[in-house]
């Protein structure tokens, strides 16, 4: 574990996350780092995590340049598949909340396959940006009389994190992550970058050209944002968010 930035990150091998308790674990890159400058609950819900994972490049450099330590960066897409594979060998339950039923419908015929000894439920919640208490209870509902071992959330950051963060206490689950995209990444919705790309640190290049639109302001905002960020904490001991 380091302190980056008022973060506590974790850096060990995803083997050692201990699974004799409920934890939750999300990532952090960037973006979601300069969100969380401005939304209060998307930062505490990031701070209050159990595992938080230095999902992206910037985290990475941030490490090596303040703190001179070296990390590796550890995406959604590999503790998404890091605990398919701890699942399958122990016959787990796994849940997934978030996205359309169609999308849902391709990762449990792709999981039936590849990971046939995992017993998977899903359930897509509606798509907005609040939901009212009703709505909040069945999903909980529907989560807790399947109770999973696992428990994937994919809501899109900040929402899914908040949205962790404001449930914990009611979420009948061992593990709870939040991995966003990679619903779609694993329905085969969205084409994950090469190991081409991801081994020299731009996974995010090939994702921008294919969805300029909407990676845009991630890119190309909240990026020299954060990289400033850095430099002020090396030069002054504190940020500019």
């Amino acid at each position: 574990m380091i302190n980056l930035l008022g973060f506590n990150i974790y850096i060990n091998d995803l083997s050692k996350v201990e699974l004799d308790r409920k934890i939750i674990i999300n990532t952090i890159n960037p973006h979601s780092y300069c969100i969380s400058k401005k939304e209060v609950v998307f930062q505490e819900s990031l701070k209050n995590s159990n595992v938080l994972l230095p999902d992206g490049i910037g985290i990475v450099w941030a490490s090596q340049f303040l703190l001179g330590k070296k990390i590796k960066k550890i995406a959604g897409a590999d503790v998404h598949l890091h605990f398919l594979n701890i699942a399958n060998q122990d016959n787990f339950k796994i849940f997934y909340l978030g996205a359309s039923d169609q999308t849902l419908s391709k990762i449990k015929k792709r999981i039936t396959i590849e990971f046939p000894n995992c017993n998977v439920a899903t359930f897509s919640p509606p798509f907005k940006s609040n939901f009212s208490e009703k709505e909040n209870e069945i999903m909980l509902q529907e989560i807790n009389s399947f109770q999973p071992d696992i428990l994937f959330v994919g809501m899109t950051a900040p929402k899914q994190e908040k949205w962790v963060f404001h449930n914990k206490e009611k979420i009948n689950a061992r593990v709870i992550c939040s991995i966003g995209a990679v619903f779609d990444f694993y329905a085969g919705n969205v084409k994950r970058a090469s190991p081409f790309w991801i081994k020299i640190g731009l996974e995010w290049l090939p994702r921008l050209i294919k969805e300029p639109k909407r990676l845009f302001y991630r890119n190309f905002i909240s990026t020299p944002k954060f990289i400033l960020e850095v430099i002020s904490f090396k030069i002054f001991g504190k940020g500019i968010l």
